[in-house]
């Protein structure tokens, strides 16, 4: 099943209704109680969950979307021979990752950096060491840092309702936290350029020690593989120096890479839960929600490649 379409279309929403249609239509009573008892949590269930957990890491408003995807993905509802639900799994695509430390006017950044900032779970931002209003975390508040007609604390509690029935661990749900909050922090490394040298020195470390405190890595080798990256030359490694730009798009560019990273992981994980090994896996059905069609004044790499995905796939 292909669900495709322009942003705000309905494509993520009409996606939910599916997967729930065919998840309660899979599952019989019987299984459903066997479940229940077994792990808390029935299969449609947690199937049905998954989706404030990705929508919270992989989408965000635009423009013309106020909870826009930002990645595809492919979700195949598996059933045994005598068409009971066997669990399903989930493949993802073309995230945004340029989202992650820029966003244009009228839009703003994945939904879960301003969850972890509502203060719905009491201690979270202490524990995060986000002390600061949310505005002086530029990564996150290049545009808008509120949604009409959407509470960010309400949904941050759903997110965190939802990682619980997909039986997260506490530690997985800290550590999810942690990066997400680490990578806010370290938009906020502050370099400057050596008079008359082509390198870079760092002039205020304060929010990068914090970043690394979540990142559990030492903060001074952190900041001097910024400023001197080791490379391999030949059979050696030598410390290359960077000038400030140099070191500005090292750190987009790690930024980038760990939520890219860690969204991979999630849907790993989410799979790992949607997993029902006592059932065999004969038969599919497959829904596939591509993101949004989009035009902006300044277009990303990834949404590029949105529209000319989304062009082929209408041909």
């Amino acid at each position: 099943m292909l669900i495709t379409g322009e942003s705000g279309a309905g494509k993520t929403e009409n996606t939910k209704k599916v997967i729930s249609y065919f998840a309660i239509v899979g599952a019989t009573q019987a299984a459903a109680k066997k479940k229940g008892a077994k792990k808390g949590a029935s299969l449609e269930d947690q199937i049905v969950q998954t989706n404030p957990v990705l929508e919270a890491f992989g989408n965000a408003k635009t423009v013309r979307n106020n909870n826009s995807s930002r990645f595809g993905k492919f979700i195949r509802i598996h059933f045994n021979t005598a068409g009971r639900l066997a669990g399903a799994d989930i493949e993802h695509y073309l995230l945004e990752k340029s989202r992650v430390i820029k966003q244009a006017a009228g839009e703003r950044s994945y939904h879960i950096f301003y969850q972890i900032m509502s203060g719905a779970i009491k201690g979270l931002r202490e524990k995060l060491l986000l002390k600061k209003d949310i505005r002086q975390y530029s990564f996150v508040s290049q545009a808008e840092i509120t949604i009409d007609g959407i509470d960010d604390k309400e949904e941050m509690t759903i997110t965190d309702e939802s990682f619980d029935v997909m039986h997260f661990t506490e530690t997985e749900k800290n550590d999810l936290f942690a990066l997400t909050a680490a990578i806010m922090h370290m938009g906020e490394l502050k370099f400057k350029q050596r008079p008359r040298e082509e390198q870079a020195e760092c002039e205020d470390s304060s929010e990068g020690e914090l970043a690394c405190q979540l990142f559990k890595v030492d903060a001074t080798k952190f900041v001097t593989s910024l400023l001197k990256p080791r490379v391999k030359v030949g059979t050696e490694w030598v410390n290359k120096g960077q000038n400030l730009e140099q070191v500005n798009w090292a750190i987009g560019a790690l930024a980038k890479a760990l939520y890219a990273r860690m969204f991979h992981w999630l849907i790993k994980r989410c799979n790992k839960t949607l997993d029902a090994q006592d059932l065999s896996r004969d038969h599919f059905i497959g829904v596939l929600d591509i993101a949004g069609f989009e035009i902006f004044d300044l277009n990303s790499f990834e949404q590029l490649w949105i529209n000319f995905v989304n062009e082929k796939l209408r041909t």
